[in-house]
């Protein structure tokens, strides 16, 4: 049922390890890549169908196409793993238990579109993903694998950790480049893009941790092997991250495509306690939620976007019947209103009001017209930022608003919660 591409090596002892990789293949994409020209990798990359696992699923290699080949300044490489999506869980595990893969798939990406220098950017709280991390560069640079004239090609990558402070507005690509140059991160407005004008003043690409670790199957099996994975446009496999309340809560390696129904009660047993399910978030706490009647929809990028939602980062956070979601509404956006970076008015005045709204409506103390109050204070921000942090808090709340009305003007007209004290998805007991 589940694939074994990127996950295919998590089990295998010291899988971290320079020794292990390069037992198993590793390396070998990185030297079949360097004997072809850049546009070729290009063209195998776009061929293949690979998009961002970030969030935003932009095809990695047309990104790629889009730096220029000449530069007065040098080119940069950014690697995203900061992570910081809530319900998401992926990119850590493959920095522990496999670092090399993106490693490797980070010197093909910067041989193709020509940067000499990239940074693997990962959130400052993961302390063994860093450690493990930096252990490979270290390997892989005493190895021949980086540094100067990479494997007698002539070309010359070195690749260095930078560690974030913790910032959830940093896995938006301009705002992680600000916290890679030693600025505070926040996001840049646009044009120009970081493929004109990005770190350092330089062409710059910023991949998901995922994204590129896919790149040397890509290179190795050909783009055909990977495209034919997925419906069309959504190529390969997809790491998910389940959490909530299902049997078998994990980590899960699928095929681009697959029901989100199967997934739920096949792959992850069904709901915990045999319970009735009342919503999915299917993307990460930023894309709008789904009810039962919603869930016959194939866990893609197109597809959850004709239905309303999105894709995001495949975070999948499964709620029971019985659980509170004005109270899962006001801790989402009390999150949101603590992450604003504070540079956009409506992002900076209207989360923080949405925050406490919701709260008060959660605590009993609601008043007639506060639903329609939030659901303008979302008209206000989607849309009308710089970057998508205000619409990550808009668009899950107005969908939980729209969808559980009743459930909102229960908790204004009784005056407090009529499921009384349960647990959100996110709570440590639930």
């Amino acid at each position: 049922m589940t694939e074994k591409i990127l996950t295919a090596r998590f089990e295998k002892p010291d899988s971290y390890r320079l020794s292990s990789y390069v037992e198993d293949g590793g390396y070998e994409a990185l030297k079949k890549a360097l004997s072809k020209t850049p546009d070729e990798i290009i063209d195998i990359v776009k061929a293949a169908g690979l998009r961002g696992r970030g969030g935003a699923g932009f095809p990695a290699g047309v990104k790629w196409s889009f730096v220029p080949k000449e530069s007065e300044k040098p080119k940069y490489l950014c690697v995203n793993g900061d992570e910081g999506e809530p319900g998401t869980f992926k990119d850590r595990y493959i920095m522990e238990l496999d670092p090399h893969a993106i490693i490797e798939g980070a010197a093909i990406a910067s041989y193709a579109f020509g940067a000499h220098v990239a940074y693997i950017y990962i959130r400052g709280e993961f302390k063994l993903p860093i450690e493990r991390v930096e252990n490979a560069l270290a390997e892989a640079r005493q190895a021949g694998f980086l540094g100067a004239n990479i494997l007698d090609s002539g070309y010359d990558l070195d690749i260095w950790v930078h560690p974030g402070a913790g910032a959830y507005v940093c896995g938006e690509e301009t705002a992680l480049i600000e916290s890679n140059e030693g600025h505070r991160g926040m996001p840049r407005i646009k044009p120009p893009f970081p493929a004109i004008v990005g770190l350092f003043g330089g062409p710059t690409v910023v991949n998901n941790i995922e994204t590129l670790s896919y790149v040397p199957h890509i290179i190795n099996k050909g783009p055909e092997w990977f495209a034919a994975m997925g419906p069309e446009k959504n190529g390969g496999t997809k790491l998910f991250g389940v959490s909530g309340h299902v049997k078998r809560p994990g980590l899960y390696e699928l095929r681009m495509g697959t029901p989100l129904r199967k997934i739920i009660y096949e792959v992850c047993g069904g709901m915990r306690g045999d319970k009735e399910l009342k919503a999915v978030i299917p993307g990460g706490s930023s894309t709008p939620i789904l009810t039962p009647g919603e869930i016959d929809v194939n866990m893609d990028y197109d597809s959850l976007a004709k239905i309303g939602t999105m894709f995001g980062s495949g975070a999948i956070i499964v709620i029971e019947e019985g659980t509170c979601i004005p109270r899962l509404a006001a801790r989402l956006a009390k999150f949101y209103a603590h992450e604003s970076c504070g540079q956009c008015t409506p992002c900076r005045e209207g989360v923080p009001w949405i925050a406490k709204i919701l709260d008060r409506v959660e605590n009993g103390m609601g008043l007639p017209g506060d639903l329609d109050q939030v659901l303008k204070i979302c008209d206000n921000i989607q849309g009308k930022t710089i970057c998508p942090l205000g619409d990550a808090c808009a668009m899950p709340i107005r969908a939980m608003i729209v969808k559980f009305r009743a459930e909102f003007e229960r908790h204004v007209e009784e005056g407090g919660c009529p499921f009384g004290p349960t647990p959100t998805p996110w709570d440590s007991e639930s």
